[in-house]
């Protein structure tokens, strides 16, 4: 894809599952220069595992790189000092065990955006826990609204955690991290978790339930 308003913004994906794959795709979707740096399968480590059917993977470019690599890692330092995002969803402290954590690229490339997508956040009590778009909507209290009065709750798709509290929001922060980044000229870490995105499109209606609530009880 050419132009669009993020033409000549270049951006890593460290290739995961879901938001964040999902985040790179709207940045490429608005015109960004998107580098999906891949797993090796193990059968061919030269190339690059793509699923045609995989929307996710549009408008971007892609290469298999083995991060467990002292020369795979020193490639994605490389690639970093000339982008100006870096996109991944690894769990917490997984990209800092690889050597390509926010402090390591960014000490090379003060202006880089690393952009950050997990479920619980990098720190407290839930980080280190697996999770999915259902546990998200529980403990973010979405899923209690979910379905009919007085039925269980319906699980829905995963919509409302993984890309809209998830990937669209790690856009939103990338994106205003940029708008900051043309007035001071400096990068900084975006940290978007699911659970909190989750949240905050429920913020209208909580709104709404809690003003009822009063009126009602009041």
């Amino acid at each position: 894809m050419t132009g669009g308003p993020l033409s000549g913004t270049r951006v890593i994906e460290l290739a995961g599952l879901g938001p964040a794959p999902f985040a790179a795709m709207v940045l490429a979707d608005l015109g960004a220069e998107v580098l999906r740096i891949d797993r090796p399968p193990a059968e061919s480590p030269g190339e690059r595992r793509v699923n045609p059917w995989d929307v996710l993977n549009r408008n971007r470019s892609g290469v298999a790189v083995d991060l467990r690599s002292d020369e795979g890692v020193e490639l994605v330092k490389e690639l970093a000092t000339r982008a100006d995002v870096l996109i991944e969803g690894f769990r917490p402290g997984v990209a800092e065990r690889l050597g390509v954590g926010p402090d390591e690229l960014r000490s090379a490339n003060p202006r880089l955006v690393y952009g950050r997508m997990t479920g619980w956040g990098q720190d407290g009590p839930l980080a280190a826990r697996a999770g999915h778009d259902l546990t998200y909507l529980a403990l973010s209290g979405v899923l209690a609204h979910v379905g009919r009065s007085g039925q269980p709750p319906t699980p829905p798709l995963n919509l409302v955690a993984d890309f809209g509290g998830g990937g669209m929001l790690l856009v939103v922060g990338v994106l205003a991290a940029l708008v900051e980044r043309s007035v001071s000229g400096r990068g900084q870490v975006v940290d978007a978790a699911m659970v909190d995105g989750a949240a905050l499109l429920m913020a209208p209606l909580f709104g709404a339930w809690s003003s009822a609530c009063s009126w009602e009880c009041g």
